[in-house]
């Protein structure tokens, strides 16, 4: 189960990859496509402010929401 940290409310547009980057901010940067590459340029759209912590996982969910999820963890 996801846990919503921040209801940002993010549209996505089809040819994009949403995630959150390394200090917190919702972002997106466009995917190759056939013979074209990435821009490898990230864009802001929201600025969450999430603190991250280790054994989570951080990522936009299909309403456009910043959630979490707790990573699985090997055999014991």
């Amino acid at each position: 189960m996801a846990e919503v940290l921040n209801k940002c409310g993010i549209k996505r547009e089809k040819g994009w990859l949403y995630f959150i980057d390394k200090k917190g901010n919702a972002a997106r940067v466009q995917m190759a496509r056939k013979g074209k590459k990435t821009s490898k340029k990230q864009e802001v759209l929201f600025k969450c402010g999430i603190k991250r912590q280790k054994g989570w996982l951080y990522f936009i969910d299909k309403k456009g929401n910043a959630a979490r999820a707790k990573m699985a963890r090997g055999r014991k």
